[in-house]
């Protein structure tokens, strides 16, 4: 079967330029970049450029994530509530939650990094006076569609689209990503062809595998002069069975071996037109896909004249002789924001009593990992033996939204009049 390589509307193109052995990507905005806020709990501020000199490599390192932390702030604070501001050292260690490093260059007594900042969200937002609540998208399947030489893969050989979005920390996102490991039953019922269907009722059984609402296309076409020369990467964004625009655009590269940075930066693109798409209130689900097709009932059979039976001795029941419970096999979602949050969580599941097995069959280091678990009983049962136990749970056709509860806060004290 032949696939036809749909048309892909060509956007401005935007050049990144190699300098030395460093691949710096030219910025077309001026002022601090976007905050995103994490479903971790975090405030994070990236592009934070730092150069710093000391005695020795590891000295100019620590001095150069400390002046990171205060320049973090005041970009945070300059873009949450419009003005720079400045806390002290001590302070800064109490709410950044972590450093991420996306490029250094470590020499004897000089540390040239660009770094990102993590603040805590909670703390942060205390002390600018902002408000904490972030407002999700439900969850969505993402489907990484790359074209090359004119043939469409998703899942169906290992590629650099996936593993670009796979290097997303989707835990700055308002997007809920459901990303698949592209292995066993996933190339199967995620490829290439499935892109191109609109019945609702194959989605809605693809969706509801893997514990998602909807799905979100993200593909390029990429287009190579020679072997290792120029690339061009023509993207688009894509929402819903139909294929709903959200955005298109094209990047460029001189040199074909700087193709994760290509990927790189169009992934934060297509992130961002998300998170906007999702603001704007264009991100919602489609009622058809959303709505369950009704069950059609069996006719009841007419009744028969049937002559008596014959009496039976009546036998008693062996005693410690059970009846088997039936086994409901759901699809549970969990934030796993590192790999031991996800032993703990498949820890926490098999030990409530009733639960034959917990797996993880979709896995997302700092986003939302999604478990199959079989459980001797209905769903309603093991929702209210998960709450027992702590959990806050959100309950769907099928699928549990699982996380710890927030310890409850005292009710203030009244003053004395």
């Amino acid at each position: 079967m032949q696939f036809r390589r749909p048309k892909t509307v060509l956007g401005a193109l935007s050049v990144l330029a190699l300098a030395g052995a460093g691949i710096m990507a030219a910025s077309g905005q001026g002022g601090a970049p976007a905050v995103p806020v994490g479903a971790a709990g975090s405030f994070e501020v990236s592009g934070v450029k730092v150069d710093v000199s000391g005695k020795n490599a590891e000295i100019a390192r620590q001095g150069g994530w400390r002046i990171a932390q205060r320049k973090g702030w005041s970009m945070l604070s300059q873009q949450l509530t419009g003005k720079p501001g400045s806390l002290s050292d001590s302070a800064l260690d109490a709410i950044v939650t972590g450093i991420v490093v996306e490029r250094e260059q470590i020499g004897p007594n000089r540390y040239l990094a660009s770094l990102g900042v993590q603040f805590d969200r909670a703390k942060a937002g205390s002390i600018l006076g902002v408000s904490i609540a972030v407002t999700h998208s439900p969850p969505m399947l993402l489907v990484p569609l790359q074209y090359s030489g004119g043939v469409g893969q998703v899942f169906e050989r290992d590629t650099a689209w996936a593993r670009a979005w796979n290097r997303l920390r989707a835990a700055g996102s308002t997007i809920d990503y459901v990303r698949l490991r592209g292995t066993g039953a996933d190339r199967l019922l995620v490829n290439t062809g499935q892109t191109l269907r609109h019945g609702r009722n194959w989605w809605r059984t693809v969706l509801d595998q893997y514990g998602a609402v909807d799905t979100l296309v993200a593909e390029v076409q990429l287009r190579r002069d020679y072997p290792g020369g120029p690339i061009v990467g023509i993207f688009s964004a894509k929402h819903g069975p139909d294929g709903e625009a959200i955005t298109s655009f094209a990047l460029r590269i001189d040199n074909g071996d700087a193709i994760d940075a290509l990927f790189d930066t169009a992934v934060a693109r297509i992130d961002k037109a998300y998170q906007a798409a999702l603001t704007d209130g264009r991100l919602h689900t489609d009622a058809v896909l959303a709505a369950r097709p009704p069950v059609a009932q069996p006719a009841a059979p007419a009744p028969e004249e049937t002559p008596l039976p014959t009496p039976l001795p009546s036998v008693e029941p062996t005693p410690g002789a059970t009846t088997a419970s039936t086994s409901t096999a759901l699809s549970v979602q969990v934030e796993t924001p590192n790999a031991a949050a996800v032993n703990a969580s498949e820890s926490a599941v098999r030990g409530v009593p009733g639960v034959r097995s917990a797996t993880t069959t979709s896995l997302a280091l700092g986003g939302i990992s999604v478990m199959r678990v079989t459980f001797d009983g209905s769903q309603a049962a093991l929702r209210a033996a998960l709450e027992s136990r702590g959990w806050s749970v959100q309950e769907g056709s099928g699928v549990l939204r699982i996380r710890r509860g927030a310890a409850p806060q005292a009710s203030p004290t009244p003053k004395a009049q």
